[in-house]
C-alpha cells in the first residue's frame, strides 16, 4: 500500500542558491535631474540608528525564488492534503473562503491605533464573536484577548489567582489540581502563575478518581484544571461530582477547551459547573492550526470573575461600540491591541457558515469518526485500547502499541514512522503519558470515510509487516522528502541552526 505524497527535492537552503548580483525585480529608471530633486529618506535617519553593516539578502531571480518556495511546499504535507490525525489538537480542514475574507482590504488595512468611532465594523464582528462564544460555552462574558490556548491558559490561572486574592486568601490557596491525563500546558500555566501543582490519578475507566479528588482537596486548593472529554477521548460523566468537590472545597473549576470539538451544541462546559474556560478558535473553529502560529485562545467567564477579565472587552452602549478598558480589577492585558484579529474574523466567518446546526453536526460527525477508527482496530493484532475499551469514545482516541513493541520491537514511534511512507501523517505518540506507547487518534468531522478507510488499512498492514519483517518498518519512512531525524539531535541546542547567521557561525567554528 506503499504511497506517499511528498516531493523529494534537493533543495538547498536560499542563501545557497543565492549568487551576487543576482536580483528579482525590476524598477523603471528615473532621469537623473529627477532622481536629484526626489527626496533622500536615508538623510533623515540619524546616523546612529543607520545600519553599520550590509544586510545580509539572498540574490536571485524572480524565477529562482519561486522555484525554491514552491519547491519546499511540495515538500511538505498539510491539512488541505489529507488526514491530519493529531491527538487533541483538531487539525481540520480550513475553508479558504476565511482566508478570502480576511484578506479584504476593510480588514487587512485597519490600523490599531484608529479611534473607535472609524472602526466600528470590526467591532461590531469582535463583539458579535464574543457573544457566540458566551453562547457556545455557557459563559457570561469573554475575552478576546489571548493569543493561544497555553496563553488562554495562563490567563485563566491569573484570573484563578487574583480571584482568591480578591477574597484574601491567596496566600493560603497555593495549590491547582491537574489530572495526571492533562495536556502539558495545564501544569506549566499553572506553575508560570505561581501556583503548586497536584496530580490526581485516573481511575480503571480512564476518568478522574473521585477519592483521590477528595483527598487531594483542602484550604490549599485554589482550583482544578480539567478538559472534558479528557485526552482519552472520554467524558468525564462524574462532572456534576467532580465541580461540588472543588467549589465546597473553595476553588474554581477551569475548562481547557482544546477538546471542545466533541461537545459543541450538545453541552456545555458552564452547564457543567465550570468556571473559567479557554477556546482554541485555530482548532474547534477551523482557522488555520500549527507551525507556532498565529492562533487564538479566547477566554470566558461566569459572571463573578468577569471583572478580573483581560482588557479590552468589546462592549456595545446601544448605539455605538467601543472598547471597555475601565475595569479596575482586570489582570491586565494580555496581548497588544485588539487581539489576533484575522483568526478572530475566520472564527467568527466559521461560525457563521456553520450556524448552531452546523456546529452541532460537527460534534456529531467528529465522535462517529473516532468511534469508526477505536472499532476498527480494537481487535487488530499489535494494538489494544486502554481503559474501557468497551466504553463509546467522544473526538478522539487513545490506541496502545505496548503489545506490538513487546512481540515485535516495533514501538509507536516506529508505527507513526512507517505511516509517513504511506501518505498519511501520523497521529499524536507517546502521549497522553499514562498510557504506554500511545497513538493518539483524532479524525475530526472534516474527512471523509475512505480516508479513514486509508488510515485503518495503513496501520493494519504496519502491524502485519512488524510481524514479518520488522526490520522493513525500523527503517521507514524511506519515501518522504526527508528520511528519518535523530529526534534528539536535530532538537538539541547546539545543533539546531535556526538562522542563516546561526549557521554561517557554526561553519565558522568547525575544525577544518
Amino acid at each position: 500500500m506503499t504511497e506517499f505524497r511528498q516531493a523529494r527535492w534537493k533543495e538547498p537552503l536560499i542563501f545557497e542558491r543565492s549568487t551576487p548580483g543576482t536580483i528579482a525585480y525590476s524598477l523603471p529608471t528615473v532621469e537623473r535631474e529627477v532622481q536629484a530633486a526626489l527626496p533622500k529618506p536615508m538623510e533623515s535617519i540619524p546616523k546612529s540608528l543607520r545600519r553599520r553593516t550590509p544586510l545580509e539578502l539572498p540574490e536571485l531571480s524572480e524565477p529562482e525564488v519561486l522555484q525554491h518556495f514552491v519547491r519546499l511546499s511540495q515538500m511538505n504535507y498539510c491539512v488541505d492534503l489529507g488526514l491530519y490525525p493529531l491527538g487533541s489538537c483538531t487539525m481540520k480542514y480550513n475553508p479558504p473562503i476565511n482566508e478570502r475574507i480576511v484578506q479584504n482590504p476593510n480588514f487587512s488595512l485597519l490600523h490599531p491605533h484608529q479611534d473607535d468611532s472609524d472602526i466600528q465594523g470590526i467591532l461590531q464582528i469582535l463583539y458579535e464573536l464574543q457573544q457566540w462564544l458566551g453562547e457556545i460555552t455557557g459563559m457570561n462574558q469573554i475575552s478576546l484577548q489571548p493569543a493561544a490556548g497555553a496563553h488562554g491558559e495562563f490567563a485563566g490561572a491569573l484570573i484563578i489567582r487574583a480571584y482568591h486574592a480578591e477574597h484574601d486568601e491567596l496566600a493560603t490557596r497555593r495549590e491547582i489540581i491537574i489530572p495526571d491525563s492533562a495536556h502539558g500546558t495545564n501544569p506549566a500555566s499553572a506553575a508560570m502563575a505561581g501556583f503548586d501543582v497536584v496530580v490526581v490519578p485516573s481511575n480503571k475507566e480512564g476518568q478522574v478518581d473521585l477519592q483521590a479528588l477528595k483527598s487531594a482537596v483542602s484550604e490549599r486548593t485554589a482550583g482544578l484544571m480539567l478538559t472534558n472529554p479528557n485526552t482519552l477521548g472520554l467524558f468525564e460523566q462524574n462532572i456534576e461530582s467532580i465541580a461540588k468537590i472543588i467549589h465546597d472545597a473553595g476553588g474554581l473549576l477551569y475548562y481547557d477547551g482544546a477538546n471542545l470539538n466533541a461537545t459543541l451544541g450538545r453541552v456545555r462546559p458552564g452547564d457543567m459547573g465550570f468556571d473559567i474556560v479557554h477556546l482554541n478558535l485555530h482548532k474547534t473553529f477551523a482557522t488555520p492550526h500549527g507551525g507556532g502560529g498565529p492562533g487564538a485562545g479566547p477566554i470566558g467567564v461566569k459572571e463573578s470573575l468577569s471583572p478580573f477579565l483581560p482588557i479590552p472587552i468589546v462592549s456595545y452602549d446601544g448605539t455605538r461600540y467601543y472598547l471597555d478598558e475601565e475595569r479596575p480589577k482586570t489582570i491586565g492585558r494580555v496581548h497588544g491591541f485588539l487581539g489576533n484579529i484575522p483568526v478572530l474574523v475566520k472564527a467568527y466567518a466559521y461560525i457563521l457558515q456553520m450556524g448552531r446546526r452546523g456546529l452541532k453536526a460537527v460534534a456529531e460527525h467528529a465522535v462517529l469518526n473516532a468511534n469508526y477508527i477505536m472499532n476498527s482496530l480494537k481487535n487488530v493484532k499489535g494494538y489494544s485500547i486502554p481503559f474501557a475499551p468497551d466504553t463509546w469514545r467522544m473526538h478522539e482516541v487513545v490506541i496502545s502499541a505496548k503489545p506490538l513493541l513487546r512481540e515485535t520491537g516495533v514501538s509507536a514511534r516506529d508505527v507513526a514512522k512507517a505511516l509517513l511512507d504511506r501518505g498519511l501523517h501520523a497521529p499524536t505518540f507517546y502521549f497522553p503519558a499514562i498510557v504506554d506507547q500511545a497513538l493518539m487518534i483524532e479524525p475530526t468531522e472534516t474527512f471523509s470515510k475512505d480516508e479513514l478507510d486509508r488510515f485503518i488499512e495503513a496501520l493494519k498492514e504496519i502491524s502485519n509487516l512488524a510481524y514479518d519483517n520488522p526490520a522493513m518498518i525500523l527503517k521507514s519512512p524511506q519515501h518522504t522528502a526527508t528520511s528519518r531525524l535523530h529526534e534528539a539531535k536535530a532538537a538539541h541546542p547546539r545543533t539546531m541552526a535556526l538562522s542563516w547567521r546561526m549557521y554561517q557561525k557554526r561553519l565558522r567554528s568547525k575544525p577544518s
